[in-house]
């Protein structure tokens, strides 16, 4: 049977011939990179290609120093508007308009967008002694302040500033209070800091102290001369456990008194923002303590989420 076989019985066992591959061409990476495009191939079926091309948004060193000098403008521009509205002394004596007030708060929100520190409460920008340039109308200070100066002379009682000193989990805030332009003296509130996030934190009072007056003669008013002089020689009289006491100041116990929670909305090495659970913001600049170019978070423990 094999060989009944005919020739035209036999064929050859022939594979369909093989298409090439067909491999997109890519633009030059050069190319790509000039034009801010990327160029991705999408297959489609045999031997089809689609091109895709996408625009890049670049997030190199020139969107960091664009972004670093929109924040300096932002903390030059606030500063400025703090000027403009009369300071520290039109703002407790309540002079400062609300057309100042809603140009202040608008700059703030500027600068609070522009935060270069993503866990202020345990950074190290944070402790230092930092002077008050800006708290809200619904303060209690803010109240405080202008119950009991904007009722009276600039003669008769002043408060000359505000600053607060941040360290080891404390701070300690002095007013610095003149009377009659010759007697001055300070108030200092210690409080407790504890943190409860990234930029949240509690405040608990823990204690009050009113500093003993200073007198300076040369400022006391020739009528009021003899009474300063009597006052002085009656403490002189005093037995010495009081007149120590008196030397040390007055202080008042504010434990369990009062707390309140903010958060820190800004900080770097110049500026310090604060808003309280009304949203009210407290916005102050560095005095002295300046932090070193330290990155690592070590003012506090941290917080527990």
């Amino acid at each position: 049977m094999a060989a009944a076989m005919t020739l035209g019985s036999i064929r050859p066992a022939i594979s369909p011939p093989r298409l090439p591959s067909i491999s997109p061409s890519p633009l030059p990476e050069k190319s790509r990179r000039d034009a801010g495009l990327s160029l991705r191939w999408h297959r489609r079926g045999p031997g089809r290609w689609t091109a895709m091309v996408q625009q890049q948004t670049f997030q190199g060193p020139s969107a960091a120093y664009a972004r670093e000098m929109e924040r300096l403008s932002a903390k030059e521009s606030l500063l400025l508007a703090f000027k403009d509205a009369g300071g520290f002394q039109s703002l407790i004596s309540g002079q400062t308009t609300e057309l100042q007030r809603i140009d202040v708060n608008e700059r703030i929100v500027s600068l609070e967008r522009l935060n270069p520190t993503a866990r202020p409460t345990t950074s190290p920008f944070l402790e230092g002694r930092w002077n008050f340039e800006w708290f809200s109308a619904g303060s209690p200070a803010s109240f405080a302040a202008r119950f009991l100066f904007q009722r009276s002379p600039a003669t008769l009682a002043n408060l000359l500033g505000m600053d607060m000193l941040l360290k080891d989990g404390y701070s300690k805030i002095t007013a610095n209070l003149r009377f009659l332009n010759s007697i001055e003296s300070k108030f200092l509130l210690t409080t407790k800091l504890s943190l409860e996030g990234p930029t949240r934190m509690k405040e608990e009072y823990v204690e009050g102290t009113l500093e003993t007056p200073t007198v300076s003669q040369e400022a006391v008013p020739e009528q009021l001369k003899g009474v300063v002089g009597q006052a002085t020689t009656a403490l002189q009289q005093l037995p010495a456990p009081i007149k120590d006491a008196f030397a040390n100041g007055l202080k008042i116990s504010l434990s369990g008194a009062f707390e309140r929670m903010f958060m820190i909305s800004y900080l770097d090495e110049e500026i310090l923002i604060t808003r309280d659970s009304a949203g009210a913001p407290d916005v102050l600049t560095r005095l002295e303590g300046s932090p070193a170019s330290s990155t690592t978070d070590s003012m506090m423990s941290e917080y527990e989420s």
